[in-house]
């Protein structure tokens, strides 16, 4: 089943045109094992709706639905033919155009399982749907440049830690970063945070929080960088993304997963033409993996470098007094200066020392 945007605002258009009476309008536009999905039209409000048929058996009564910025999802029952229909409905201050394309993607899911029971079509039903909350909610917008190296990033890790051999679910749930995790991806009890950069030299890295490179909560905590290029001839994000939905093709579970991480991303298919962009495969360059980061510091840990506060300052003193009898013992850098220099400043104060001890100007090896 191709069902097009196009069809979708189609039929309700037509419903539309014809709508003068209350309740329910609606054309069939699919049948997915033993679910149907309308395009309806509740009136007179006239808002339009995806509507999915489900027995009253498979829709536990407690089961939380789905709510988000632009639509709504609730219980119907339309026809009185004993089913109970999930109505997907768009709110009044909804886009049309994104209502749309979310109807159309929850169908196009739905039917990437169209042999699965119906309990199971519920769940890609809602979930598809959640992951469209969670898209909403960031701001339904298409993925800035910087959010676009990000994703690339991501992904090769992505691929990585597939080819490596973990479970293609496993692999993916591993990927919380979409999902407000704190870092991008926790395996087991460990964590891992990707930084993507364009920049032909060095490798800045801008950390969005302290949290990121804590590693108090979660042990071993890996960073991982991925240098970019723009090129003619490499591969573009939805490429990439396709490469991806190859490797997991086949396996429900874990086609559902990358496609609610990549909605919960930002990344919208129908935004593709958005993200010409080429770029080379990061894994051509070195990626360089760190295990020592900054955290926060817990009651008893020792301070490795001096506070520059009044008692500090007073015990500076009493060292430099017995530093003074040393006679020709000379205290250099940061420890001996008793002050935390940046390496610039360490390395400048490393040539006066050798001016005034040596009487001689340093010079480059």
């Amino acid at each position: 089943m191709a069902l097009l945007i196009d069809d979708i605002e189609l039929a309700w258009r037509s419903l539309r045109d014809s709508a003068d009476a209350s309740g329910w309008r609606s054309i069939s536009i699919a049948t997915i094992g033993p679910c149907s999905l309308l395009a309806g039209l509740s009136l007179p409000d006239k808002n339009e709706a995806l509507l999915a048929s489900f027995s009253s058996s498979a829709i536990p009564a407690a089961e939380k639905l789905p709510d988000g910025q632009g639509f709504a999802v609730s219980r119907v029952e339309p026809y009185g033919d004993g089913l109970t229909w999930l109505a997907l409905t768009r709110c009044a201050h909804g886009s049309l155009e994104l209502f749309a394309a979310m109807v159309a993607d929850v169908a196009h899911t739905m039917d990437s399982e169209s042999s699965a029971d119906e309990k199971r079509l519920l769940r890609v039903f809602l979930g598809r749907i959640r992951a469209w909350q969670e898209f909403m909610r960031k701001g339904a917008q298409a993925l800035s440049p910087e959010s676009e190296i990000g994703l690339v990033g991501e992904l090769t890790l992505l691929r990585l830690i597939i080819d490596a051999g973990l479970p293609l679910a496993s692999a993916i749930e591993s990927w919380v970063g979409p999902l407000d995790g704190v870092r991008d991806f926790e395996i087991g009890t460990g964590s891992l945070e990707v930084k993507t950069t364009l920049s032909a030299a060095g490798f800045p890295a801008k950390i969005g929080s302290l949290e990121q490179l804590d590693d108090s909560a979660r042990q071993p905590l890996f960073l991982a960088g991925a240098r970019l290029r723009q090129t003619d001839n490499g591969q573009s994000l939805p490429e990439l993304v396709a490469d991806m939905r190859d490797v997991v093709a086949g396996y429900a579970e874990p086609v559902r997963l990358l496609s609610e991480r990549l909605i919960a991303a930002g990344y919208f298919d129908a935004h593709a033409d958005l993200r010409p962009e080429m770029w080379d495969d990061p894994l051509t360059h070195a990626t360089v993996i760190a295990r020592e980061f900054s955290r926060f510091a817990d009651p008893g840990d020792e301070p490795y470098y001096p506070i520059n506060d009044a008692r500090n300052e007073a015990l500076y003193r009493q060292y430099e007094e017995l530093a003074a009898q040393e006679g020709d013992v000379v205290f250099a850098g940061r420890l001996g200066g008793y002050k935390y220099y940046d390496m610039d400043k360490a390395i400048a104060a490393a040539f006066e020392l050798v001016r005034n001890e040596l009487g001689v100007e340093p010079t480059e090896a």
